[in-house]
């Protein structure tokens, strides 16, 4: 019985992560569409040897995925649960 009410709250979890990732996606569409011909800048002089300069739909999405990445490695993978105790194969 535990295992079900577990389970249903995962999948909620999974459901609201899943609708957020949507209104983001659906934010950097709108600010793409809204923000296509305007070029902007990037000064990164410890990174990038010079000034890179793009249009601005292009570094919102290139932010979007760096940070969507970033937020993916951080939560892959993780412990485990061990086997039940007491339980032996």
């Amino acid at each position: 019985m535990v295992r079900a009410a577990k389970k249903g709250v995962m999948n909620f979890k999974l459901l609201c992560k899943a609708v957020f990732i949507i209104a983001i996606l659906a934010l950097l569409v709108m600010m793409g569409m809204y923000n296509s011909s305007k070029s902007v800048s990037l000064d990164l002089p410890p990174i990038l040897p010079k000034t890179l300069s793009a249009p601005a739909c292009c570094m919102y999405y290139g932010f979007f995925a760096v940070g969507f990445l970033a937020g993916t490695l951080l939560m892959a993978g993780g412990k485990r649960g061990a086997g039940k105790p007491g339980k032996d194969k």
